[in-house]
């Protein structure tokens, strides 16, 4: 699994939203986007990493970056996981993860000793110009938002 690097040009991918509306990668032109993969909505680590985003949107947006967030789930069941937490972003339904592997976040993970094919939980800021400016994959997803952040702040 080789994951997209700092200097890549982000694919560009359109995917149904939680509301069922195709987004686009390109509609974000000339704006900074944070492109967040993570395995499975309504799941105890997603949902805390969703929520710390969702509380530090307002400080996102003035450092001007959008948020989208990545799964398999169906949109269905990201509507459920935005209504739930009230999730203040867009989350993406990459039911066939084509987009993940696209990005290189899709591949063997093991847990409890069972291994099988998923999403790795890693982050790629996208700068206007539509290249990667970080790849965010040393966090827990209790600070995610806070290496984010922090990293926004020191290269604004």
């Amino acid at each position: 699994m080789n994951s997209l690097k700092a200097g890549d040009i982000a694919p560009k991918f359109s995917l149904p939203d939680q509301d069922g509306e195709q987004v686009n990668l390109a509609d974000f032109q000339g704006q900074r986007v944070l492109v967040y993969f993570y395995p499975k909505a309504m799941t105890p680590g997603c949902t805390v990493q969703a929520c710390g985003l969702r509380d530090n949107m307002d400080d996102l947006k003035k450092a001007g970056v959008e948020v989208l967030g990545i799964s398999t789930d169906k949109p269905e069941k990201l509507s459920r996981f935005a209504e739930k937490e009230l999730l203040n972003f867009t989350l993406l339904s990459d039911e066939d993860h084509s987009v993940c592997q696209q990005f290189g976040v899709w591949g063997e993970k093991s847990f409890m000793g069972k291994t099988y094919d998923g999403i790795h939980r890693i982050s790629f800021l996208i700068g206007p110009d539509g290249v990667v400016e970080h790849v965010f994959d040393n966090f827990k997803t209790s600070n995610h938002h806070d290496i984010v952040l922090d990293w926004v702040k020191a290269n604004a």
